[in-house]
């Protein structure tokens, strides 16, 4: 399993993929917020999104692991 992590704290802003969607490597999965700026988050790797660990308005630390991609 691979996980996409948090490079900063930050607002879950939007989740752009879903449980089973494929992604590849580059895209974004979703956007954070912080200081009134939105950050994009992408995976590294290519794969499948196994689980989402966030929802939209949850506050997430440096770190926080945000998709698990199988």
């Amino acid at each position: 399993m691979k996980e996409i992590q948090s490079s900063m704290a930050g607002t879950v802003f939007q989740v752009l993929v879903g449980a089973g969607d494929n992604v590849a490597a580059g895209q974004t999965v979703l956007v954070l917020e912080s200081m009134k700026m939105e950050i994009p988050v992408d995976a590294q790797t290519d794969g499948t999104v196994g689980e989402i660990k966030v929802a939209v308005g949850d506050f997430v630390n440096e770190g926080d692991i945000l998709v698990v991609l199988s």
